[in-house]
Order: C-alpha cells, then structure tokens, then sequence
C-alpha cells in the first residue's frame, strides 16, 4: 500500500489530499476549517483532516508531494533579472516566498510534534502539478492537457499530452506575460480588490458588449505560435514589489494595472461607485479577450495533439463561460475540468504526479468531488439535542421532523414548488469552489423573483451574478443547447431558447446557465430530490447555490444550523432530518 498527501501551502486557496494506490481518499481546503475564504498559508487542519479522515497517522505517509518547485526555471529567472533589472524589494519578497516552501520539512514537524516523519518529499513544478491534477483525474485515457493560471514558478501557463499514465510538458507561458494577471487588471480596474474576485467579472459581462475589443488588443497580443503577450506598459506587476499576503491569513494582492491604463480605459472604477454601462462593457471586452487568447492557444495545442479530448486546470479553469464554448471554437470535441482546477487543486495533482512517476498504473478518475468531511454518526443529533440549539431552534419557531427517505424528497421538493429557500445538508462535502448538492441552498428555478428572494434573505450579493441549475443529467438535451458530462458545473451552456422563459432564476442575461449535471449513480439523495421535484412541476433541475454567507461554504452540522438560524432561510436539511421555521 502507497499513500501520498499531496499540499497546496504558502498561496491563496491551501489545501490538502491523499491518495491510496491511486485512490483519491481526501481532498479538502483550509479555508473550509479556519473560516476564512481562500485561506493562504500552510494547510495544517487540511492535513489533519485528510489523515484522521484515512485512518492513518503522519508517519504512515510514505510520499508527500507539494505543487511548487523553488529551483523551477533558474536560468529564466536569472535571465529575466539581468535584463529587466526588477525593484530589489521585488526579487527579496520571492526569495522568502522561495525559503517558505523550501521548509516544508520544519512546518511538517511544527504541525506533528514528536511523530516520526519518514515520508519522501517531493516538489513538483506548479504547472505540472496542475496538468496532472486534470489529466490523470479525468476518465480519458489520452488527452491534450493544458493549464492557464496566474503565476506559479515562474510560469503562466503550460500545455503537454497524457497518455496511460504518462504525462509530457510541451511548452509554457513564461512570466511576467499571463492572462490570470491580465483578468486579475481588469478585476481590480473595475473596482473589484478582493483576491478572486475575477467571477465577478465574469458574472457582469454579459450585461456589456464587446465595445473595447481595438483597447484589448493593445493589452493582450496574439502571437503566430499560438502564444501570446502582454503589453507591459498597462501592468506593475513585472518588477514592482506589489504587496501581497500569502502566509496565514486572508490572501491579499497588490494593484497589477498600471496608471497608464486609464489613458486607454478611462478612470478606473471605485469600488462604491455604481456600476455604469461603460463598466459592463470593459467586462464583456476582457472575457472576449480572454477567449480570443485562449482558443488561440488551444487550437495551436490540437494541431500539435489532434485528440477529440481536452482537460483544462489553472486558476483560469475557473472561467466556466469559456470552457462551455471550447467545443464550438475549437476543435476538441470532450472537456474536463477538475472540480478544483485552481490551487487548491495542485495539491491533488501533485500527489498524483508522483504516485505515476513511480511507473504505477492509471490512477482512477474522479467522477464526483465529494472527498470532504461528512458528520459523525451521531453528530447531527447531538447538536440538535444541545440545549443551545433547542433554545434557538425555539426562538425562530422551528419544528423538527425525521421522515422516511422517500417522504423526505418528496417533502423538500414540495417546499421547493412553494417557493422557500431551503438548505441542504448531506454527506461529504465537496472539493473545490462550488456547491454540487452536498453543502447547497436551492430554490425553484420557475420563479423570476427567486434571485432578490435569495440576495434579501442569505447571500446578499451583486444583484448581476447568476445562480446555477442543477439538471438531471438525462434531460440536459431537452434544456439546452449542448450535451455533455458537467459534473463539477465547470461549463456554461445556452439553455434552449424555447425553455428560457420556464427557468427564469437560472438563466442567466444572455440565455446561459452554469450547468451542473446530476446522476443517479454521482449524486444519490441529490438526485432523487430533483426527481421529486420534476413529478410535481415537469422541471428537471433546481437552483444551486453555495450553503454560506459572505464566508466559505458550511463544513459542519453545527455551521449549517447557524447560517440557517441568522439568516432567513426557510427549511433547513441536516442529512435525514428536516427543520422548518413556521410562520
């Protein structure tokens, strides 16, 4: 038996996972245990949740792999440093950020006290870390792979091919040209400072058009090759030392754009300033550039792999509107995108890459994303039993009811149908950013109003972002525009023009939806909910939304009870038990 603990430490999004001879086990991030959305730093409760989740103890892990290599590209580095001769202070805050991962060892033995640690270490180079994490988790037994990021051992991006249980490296984007740091400007520019709040982009651009292309064109430019640069006269991220925070805390970043880009942009967005058209419109132009810069890319990856199959990883994964149009603007034919296809995610590929450099055989894919912590057996009683939870429960007039699985569905389905906000509690949280039926608030796709009933009693969010559909994977045909395995709602499809009407809360401006797929065989009790709730209205889907507010998604029975119980929401399921606040 091998078992290798791969960690995403010292950046944004920590995290951890373990695997067994090739078996996913574990995946968690640390934000989830310290409550603090995409917690920088050393992963240590990631860790020991993977390990007390296993069985196992530290000194049983006979592999651990991180996805950084300090010593990755030197003669780049050092060639880039004599040349653009970058701020001292620049080139000082890498060598720390070089000397934290470098002592992996001692932040081992700090979080262990006095447990042997014989495991081997391994540092895998950033970008590798992320193609392994979606080729060799994917179900394809060959794939081009390619993965597009923000900046990680000097590099933006890379592209290679997987076969069996081999993977090759064909080239990269080096730094400082990059279209995470490109989407990372135009974030900031539009008065959104927050690290990762790049969705939020994504989220309004359809509300613009691409006015701003002949702009865009002079930030990104295409090269022959397939590749692309950026023009550096609109960015500070090249030599500055911005700052930044990556070590224990809420990760921050500095300004990336520089000032000149309000001479070809106009004045920047404060972040209380409203949201004016010119807004939306510089929103739609930069997902537009991105998608131009991307497909180029990937159709210079398909003449060089002609595979119908493509997995896609990175911080820029993420951008689900551009991986729902891969398979009309290229040629590649199947997309997969690991449920965690940002940082997080390179703790996964990691120890995956290791476990196939040891010449082993094909790792099993990963067809769900729940690898998180579920309640003990008894947990969800006990809380309930509480005296703290009975006086709460009390004062919000809740009642309580345990019925059988089948009244279960059947019952959350009908408060669905009414129009209540429900959230939903069960089994092992998921893996990555999104809600997949585990740790979700839903609500019913029919009605126009459900998003302010949503904003006004929970999230209290931008009233442009969308919330997704969560669809019985057998009628996604009948709903939109493509078909096709979305599993970790990784893709944003366009929902058929016939049906928009009928699912109002769920399509988004421009007649889109971020789709989940919901399988019997992936999603159990998820699924049988939605077909509860398709015999009572004829709709096969729900609206899914995160189990949180303004924090990262519910991890415990307790967290849950305590989201429901200060915000407004109208039913709350805790695994087999239903809670209803009357009135």
């Amino acid at each position: 038996m091998t078992l290798i603990l791969g960690i995403n430490a010292f950046h944004a999004d920590a995290a951890a996972a373990l695997i067994r001879d090739g078996e996913i086990l574990a995946a968690a991030e640390e934000e989830r245990f310290r409550r603090i959305k995409h917690w920088a730093g050393f992963p240590t409760e990631a860790i020991r949740w993977c390990l007390a989740d296993a069985g196992v103890a530290i000194g049983q892990i006979d592999h651990i792999a991180i996805n950084s290599l300090p010593g990755a590209h030197r003669l780049r580095k050092l060639l880039y440093t004599a040349v653009s001769r970058p701020d001292p202070r620049f080139l000082l805050a890498r060598w720390r950020n070089k000397r934290e991962r470098a002592g992996l060892p001692q932040q081992l033995a700090t979080a262990f006290p006095g447990e042997a640690i014989g495991a081997e270490l391994h540092f895998v180079e950033h970008h590798r870390a992320h193609l392994a994490s979606a080729f060799y988790a994917s179900p394809f037994p060959e794939a081009a792979v390619i993965s597009v990021d923000g900046f990680g051992d000097f590099s933006s991006g890379a592209w290679g091919y997987g076969v069996g249980n081999s993977l090759t490296i064909d080239g990269q984007i080096w730094f400082p040209h990059s279209l995470g740091a490109f989407y990372t400007s135009i974030t900031q520019y539009l008065g959104f400072p927050h690290y990762g709040d790049e969705y939020k982009v994504m989220g309004l651009a359809p509300y613009g058009q691409p006015t701003r292309m002949e702009e865009m064109r002079q930030i990104v430019r295409l090269q022959p090759d397939g590749t692309y640069r950026l023009d550096l006269r609109w960015f500070q991220h090249a030599g500055q030392n911005l700052p930044h925070q990556w070590s224990n805390g809420i990760p921050t970043v500095g300004q990336h754009w520089s000032p000149a880009l309000e001479t070809l942009l106009g004045p920047a967005r404060r972040a209380e300033e409203p949201l004016a058209q010119q807004h939306m419109d510089i929103a739609r132009s930069a997902q537009v550039m991105y998608e131009e810069a991307f497909f180029h890319l990937l159709k210079a990856l398909h003449r060089l792999h002609p595979s119908d199959n493509i997995c896609i990883a990175g911080g820029c994964g993420a951008n689900s509107v551009a991986n729902g149009k891969v398979t009309v603007s290229t040629p590649f034919r199947q997309v997969y995108v690991q449920a965690a296809a940002g940082d997080a995610g390179g703790a996964l590929g990691a120890a995956l890459d290791v476990w196939h450099g040891l010449g082993q055989a094909r790792s099993q894919p990963m067809l769900n994303a729940y690898l998180g912590s579920e309640a003990a057996p008894d947990e969800i009683e006990t809380l309930l039993s509480d005296p703290a939870s009975t006086s709460a429960l009390e004062a919000a007039a809740c009642t309580i009811e345990r019925p059988a699985e089948t009244e279960l569905c059947d019952k959350v389905a009908a408060a669905i149908a009414e129009g209540l906000v429900i959230g939903w509690f069960d089994g092992r949280m998921e893996w990555g950013p999104r809600a997949l039926g585990h740790r979700s608030i839903l609500g019913d796709p029919r009605r126009a109003d459900m998003k302010d009933i949503l904003n006004l009693k929970i999230k209290r969010r931008e009233s442009f972002r969308p919330f997704a559909p969560s669809v019985l994977r057998e009628a996604v045909p009948d709903w939109f525009e493509r078909d096709g395995d979305v599993p970790f709602m990784m893709q944003v499809y366009p929902i058929r023009e016939a049906k928009r009407a009928q699912i109002p809360a769920v399509t988004h401006v421009d007649g889109t939806g971020r789709l989940q797929t919901v399988s019997e065989a992936g999603n159990g009790r998820y699924y049988r909910l939605i077909r509860a709730f398709e015999a009572r209205t004829g709709v096969p889907m729900v609206l899914n939304t995160s189990f949180n507010e303004n924090e990262p998604i519910v991890c415990t029975p307790g967290q849950a009870l305590d989201c429901f119980l200060r915000t407004k929401m109208d039913v709350l399921v805790l695994g087999p038990v239903l809670i209803r606040r009357q009135g």
